[in-house]
């Protein structure tokens, strides 16, 4: 039989499944720059607050915020639930999978299992955030300064963006063995690479937290 004439069938569940995955991935990388952009934006404050409040006017002039926010929290639901497929949600599926993992010795998932796990707490402070943010419109250095200063939100704000760091630079690496952008030969170079973006965030963080907690209010 002629090679040529040989086609292959793939069955729709597989094809459905396969975008679904393209789509989570692609809506991953949009919330990943969008986090990136955030964190540049209030990060400005380290500069100057009067930067920081100029770069707020000119998103709520062009509306960015107030329609933004809402649609940031639609993809960032819709990637949840994309990533849920697959998730061990039930105690006997979580117990097979760590057993099979720690059987394996693979990395690779442990960092999944991670990822699952900052994924939840995502989805509940951001939404907490969003909605706030939105609710004390408009934004500015000044009632950030406050929430860090006199609101507690020191420690929401903490875990919140290690979440988001660990699950983004997870998902990150997770789309460059996808697409063999990280093969087995350079793994160890895109662990330490992984690290590298890890301690960057932590450093912006932590110098913005540090600036709203000194800032005149």
């Amino acid at each position: 039989m002629s090679l040529q004439n040989v086609t292959l069938h793939v069955p729709p569940k597989d094809k459905l499944s396969g975008r679904l995955d393209v789509l989570m991935m692609v809506s991953g990388f949009l919330l990943a720059l969008f986090v990136g952009m955030h964190m540049v934006f209030v990060g400005s404050v380290i500069i100057s607050p009067k930067l920081m409040n100029a770069l707020a006017w000119f998103f709520e002039e062009l509306y960015l915020v107030q329609i933004g926010g809402p649609v940031i929290l639609l993809v960032m639901v819709g990637h949840f639930i994309l990533g849920a497929r697959k998730m061990p949600f039930r105690q006997k599926e979580y117990v097979a999978f760590r057993a099979h993992s720690k059987m394996m010795h693979h990395t690779d998932t442990t960092l999944w299992l991670v990822q699952v796990a900052t994924a939840i707490i995502i989805l509940v402070m951001a939404s907490i955030h969003i909605y706030t943010m939105l609710d004390t419109l408009p934004i500015t250095a000044a009632k950030s300064a406050a929430r860090i200063q006199h609101g507690n939100w020191m420690p929401f704000y903490i875990v919140l963006l290690a979440a988001a760091a660990i699950h983004i630079v997870i998902g990150l690496y997770r789309i460059g063995v996808k697409f063999a952008v990280v093969t087995r030969e350079n793994r160890p170079k895109a662990r330490k690479f992984m690290v590298y973006l890890l301690v960057a965030a932590a450093v912006i963080s932590f110098l913005t937290h540090i600036r709203l907690s000194l800032l005149t209010i």
